[in-house]
């Protein structure tokens, strides 16, 4: 009995221990939306257990290993043991009720970060190798997804290539974004601050790039960049640059393109219209109208020299105007 009281005080203690140690080291981000805070006490209580069990494991085993090893000079056989069969059933049944209570509170908390409100705003989001774009209710699309706070939001998810995911590690929930299927994704910011979507699905050669800005404002800090964006975009639409920009923003052109002259999966846009290109069969070509119309038309006829090995660029159904707009856009990066 006195081996029994010991083992048991061990497991305790190293339990609390555990479960102390691994809380301090802050194995979860901040929790900024509603249907983190149920994600999380299921999270915390499986700690709980994860810690026990440990516990229950490591204690008898390394106080077997001391207090019954075998004493210097002793030669003699161990106690020969058959079985015990009520032990047997009870390490048998006691997991197999635990494992069907955590069953039950995960299908519970699935539950609750799925209710749905009937007056969630809705955002468009396309997915694209390898950059997110984000069509708001309002009529324009931004690189950034902005939300309100203490607001349910409902993300419609498109993707125009591969399978991809949606992930704020702060929301903790994450949807996978599939081609030919809109999947729904709904959060409720409880906290105001700046956060990263990130993929969650390898997607091809630059997918740990793939992630945009996430800001959790207050409605009225929404209201007015809503009312900002809706403006700027009535403006760009009036001239073919400021359309092609928007264009750009939409089919997620800047996922593989940069405006600033850093290299991505495909060649910078800045300085690139009338600039002397080189190709991978080593000729060069000046990067005017008819170049970058028959680029973007047939992206796999002429290779830009150092391009030669990255995933191909994807062939865009658009009309002769887009791709005109796109071009004048493009004409505006120098």
């Amino acid at each position: 009995m006195r081996h029994f009281v010991i083992v048991g005080v061990l497991v305790v203690l190293v339990a609390v221990l555990t479960y102390v140690g691994l809380n301090s080291i802050g194995l979860m981000p901040v929790e900024a939306s509603a249907q983190s805070v149920p994600i999380d006490w299921l999270w915390n209580l499986d700690v709980r257990v994860i810690s026990f069990l440990f516990a229950l494991i490591v204690v008898p085993i390394a106080y077997s290993l001391i207090a019954f090893r075998r004493k210097k000079g002793d030669t003699t056989d161990a106690e020969h043991i058959e079985g015990n069969t009520p032990l047997e059933i009870t390490w048998t049944v006691v997991p197999l009720i635990v494992v069907l209570i955590f069953a039950y509170l995960g299908a519970y908390t699935l539950a609750e970060i799925r209710v749905v409100d009937p007056s969630a705003a809705e955002i468009k989001v396309r997915a694209i190798q390898w950059a997110w774009s984000f069509q708001y209710p309002e009529g324009f699309t931004s690189k950034e997804l902005h939300l309100p706070v203490n607001k349910q939001v409902v993300l419609k998810m498109e993707s125009s290539d591969v399978i991809h995911s949606f992930w704020v590690p702060e929301f903790r929930i994450k949807q996978d974004v599939v081609p030919g299927r809109i999947t729904e994704y709904r959060v409720t910011p409880i906290l105001v601050g700046s956060y990263m979507v990130r993929c969650a699905e390898l997607c091809g050669a630059s997918h740990a790039y793939m992630q945009a800005p996430v800001i959790v404002s207050s409605q009225a800090d929404y209201d007015a960049w809503i009312a900002s964006q809706k403006a700027l975009a009535a403006a760009a639409a009036q001239t073919p640059a400021g359309r092609g920009e928007q264009l750009a923003n939409t089919i997620g052109c800047r996922g593989c393109h940069t405006i600033d002259g850093s290299k991505l999966v495909g060649p910078s846009w800045q300085g690139l219209y009338g600039s002397q290109v080189t190709l991978s069969d080593g000729t060069t070509v000046t990067a005017n109208d008819a170049y970058l119309i028959e680029s973007i038309a047939n992206p796999s006829i002429k290779i830009v020299k150092g391009f030669e090995t990255t995933t191909a660029m994807p062939k865009f159904d658009l009309t002769d105007a887009q791709i005109q707009d796109l071009v004048a856009y493009l004409a505006t990066l120098k």
